[in-house]
């Protein structure tokens, strides 16, 4: 793993701790919420445990965030950001990576801009599962930039190529997964709707 990553592991593990803390749930009720084992969130909140792309997806579901939301707030709270609209430089960049798939997800917009925008590089073979509840209150797009992507929405299952977008409707049990032999590059783009 390379020195990028790490730090953003110990502030994703202080942005779960601190959106569970600001809803006042214990672990046992974000684990019951979630369907996360309390051990798991709790090696995760002490850092001492990487969370699977899925992992985050029940756990983001659980707080009514987006998976993009909550690593969004996490890599905004590292030490110097930028807060201020300008120049982001790829190395400036945080990048996550999924210890289970290979899966790495880099946000191209900063914490505080109405949109967010982030590159996903999907190896070859992985698939990534997100329950409904990550998508409820969020309007999002995917835009398939190099390879191809096979994209399950519900029940139905779409193929997507270069130049390909997918604007996504209801909430649905949703997979991305790249069946290919090579590399899937594409952008998330998402806004977040209103609560009722």
């Amino acid at each position: 793993m390379s020195n990028i990553v790490d730090p953003l592991v110990g502030r994703i593990a202080a942005r779960i701790r601190a959106e569970r803390e600001k809803r006042g749930w214990t672990l046992a009720r974000l684990a019951e919420a979630s369907g996360v084992s309390r051990a798991m969130i709790n090696r995760i909140e002490r850092g001492e445990s990487s969370p699977t792309a899925v992992v985050l997806g029940k756990l983001s579901a659980a707080f009514q965030l987006s998976v993009a939301s909550l690593l969004a707030l996490a890599e905004g709270t590292a030490p110097g950001a930028a807060e201020e609209a300008g120049v982001r430089r790829r190395t400036e960049a945080s990048e996550w990576q999924d210890p289970a798939t290979g899966y790495r997800r880099r946000q191209i917009t900063g914490a505080h801009f109405p949109v967010e925008v982030a590159e996903i590089r999907l190896p070859a073979g992985a698939r990534v599962p997100y329950p409904a509840a990550a998508f409820a209150f969020v309007h999002q797009v995917v835009w398939v930039l190099d390879g191809r992507l096979t994209f399950q929405d519900g029940a139905e299952i779409h193929e997507l190529g270069p130049g390909d977008t997918l604007e996504l409707g209801d909430p649905a049990p949703r997979v991305f997964a790249n069946t290919t032999g090579a590399e899937c590059r594409y952008a998330v783009i998402l806004t977040r709707g209103t609560r009722p």
